[in-house]
């Protein structure tokens, strides 16, 4: 009997998919028996590897959606089918919400849900032609769910790309299948950015209720689970992977015996 996590025969399009997190879920599908190919602005120094197969990459900017229908025409024509997309690549750096130019807000909507739609459209269409259907799985992040000092825009639009996903649920039921992944923190290759030094990721580790933040392999997990026929009835849904979340300030800041 076939695993239900193997994927063997299956493609997969991972956008952003040859660095951090994206190059985690690449790999997780190549290991699962994926043909899997991935897009980036540039092509990343080593392209994602397992079992000595390797990703198919092109160079494209997921915010322009003629270039995402080529891209996409591409690997259905080079495959002959796609099963399964995964809408990663996104992010923002550092902006005041106070300063920050319509050009950047703008860009920042673009990248992190215009983009996955603009995916989504162009996946949909090959999916429905297909007897099998497919899957789609988005990443948002838990700022979509929490004030995002410093990343307003991108907290917003990962707040649109989960109730577009459970929107694209109802609308291209019952073929093509799709979820929202809430990713915490996870650190990637250049966490340091973000938390500083060795001494401060793990004091940001601690913070988490697990007491680490996620690695790439624990968001590529759930997206293969998410994309498998383990999720066939799973549609329209937010899966929350954030290491047991954040702890209220409050609890902190009371001064109550609570022994």
């Amino acid at each position: 009997m076939q695993s239900a996590l193997d994927f063997s025969g299956k493609v997969v399009i991972v956008t952003g998919g040859g660095k951090g997190v994206g190059k985690g879920i690449s790999e997780r599908f190549l290991e699962a028996g994926a043909d899997v190919a991935i897009c980036g602005r540039s092509e990343p120094e080593g392209l994602p590897t397992a079992n000595g197969r390797t990703a198919f990459f092109r160079a494209l900017d997921v915010r322009d959606p003629d270039a995402v229908q080529a891209f996409v025409n591409e690997v259905a024509e080079h495959f002959g089918r796609i099963d399964v997309l995964v809408n990663n690549a996104g992010g923002a750096p550092f902006a005041d919400a106070a300063t920050a130019s319509p050009r950047f807000s703008e860009s920042i909507v673009r990248l992190n849900l215009l983009a996955p739609l603009f995916f989504a459209q162009a996946c949909n269409a090959v999916m429905q032609q297909q007897q099998s259907g497919g899957s789609i799985v988005n990443i948002a992040s838990v700022s979509a769910q929490r004030p995002s000092p410093g990343t307003a825009a991108y907290g917003a639009a990962k707040a649109g790309l989960m109730n577009l996903g459970t929107s694209l649920a109802v609308e291209w039921a019952p073929k093509v299948r799709c979820n929202t992944i809430i990713a915490g923190l996870i650190r990637t290759e250049q966490s340091h950015l973000h938390y500083g030094d060795e001494e401060g990721i793990a004091a940001v580790g601690r913070t988490i209720p697990l007491g680490r933040m996620a690695v790439p392999q624990d968001i590529a997990d759930a997206c293969l689970f998410l994309a498998s026929d383990m999720a066939s009835y799973i549609s329209g849904a937010s899966l929350t992977v954030h290491g047991g979340g954040e702890k209220p300030a409050f609890l902190d800041a009371a001064n109550v015996d609570q022994k």
